[in-house]
């Protein structure tokens, strides 16, 4: 059972529709997020959190320090850490001396990194695409316009809170 579906039956609420939808859009992500954590596992035996340190490194060909790829995802510098050791076993990253920082390390995708990840972000598009397939291009359009007005809108919001 989802959690949409555990939830349903929950307290009563002033605002059952924008519940209902909270529950529906976290369901949906958390489906659509297993999916693709099952395939990247079964076709190139890895995982998400690797997928998406390649992904960041990708966007960046001359490297990255490990503390912005720790902003960037949002997880500590730690899980970091595990990570790209893992990838610099594999020949997957490298890491770099940063000039004038003897703390600080650059990390790259190596060549055979960078045509792993290429060959995954391939797929992974695919799955994506398949996640959505039972929406037309108008439908995907519209919920597109309208995610972004919840994203401003909540941004907005936050902004306000921490002034």
């Amino acid at each position: 059972m989802d959690l949409e579906a555990r939830l349903h039956g929950a307290a009563p609420s002033e605002h059952p529709e924008a519940l209902r939808l909270w529950l529906r859009l976290l369901t949906c992500t958390q489906l659509i997020e297993k999916q693709v954590r099952s395939h990247l596992r079964a076709q190139f035996d890895t995982t998400l959190p690797r997928f998406d340190l390649m992904a960041q490194l990708e966007r960046a060909p001359d490297g990255m320090k490990m503390k912005e790829l720790s902003r960037r995802m949002m997880v500590t510098s730690g899980n970091i850490t595990g990570i790209t050791d893992q990838l610099v076993v594999e020949g997957l990253v490298e890491r770099l001396d940063v000039e004038g920082d003897r703390r600080a390390y650059l990390v790259r995708l190596t060549p055979q990194g960078r045509e792993q990840f290429n060959t995954m972000a391939r797929q992974h598009e695919q799955w994506i695409v398949e996640a959505f397939a039972s929406l037309g291009e108008r439908d995907i359009a519209t919920l597109y316009r309208l995610l972004g007005k919840v994203k401003e809108h909540t941004q907005n919001n936050s902004l306000e809170t921490a002034e």
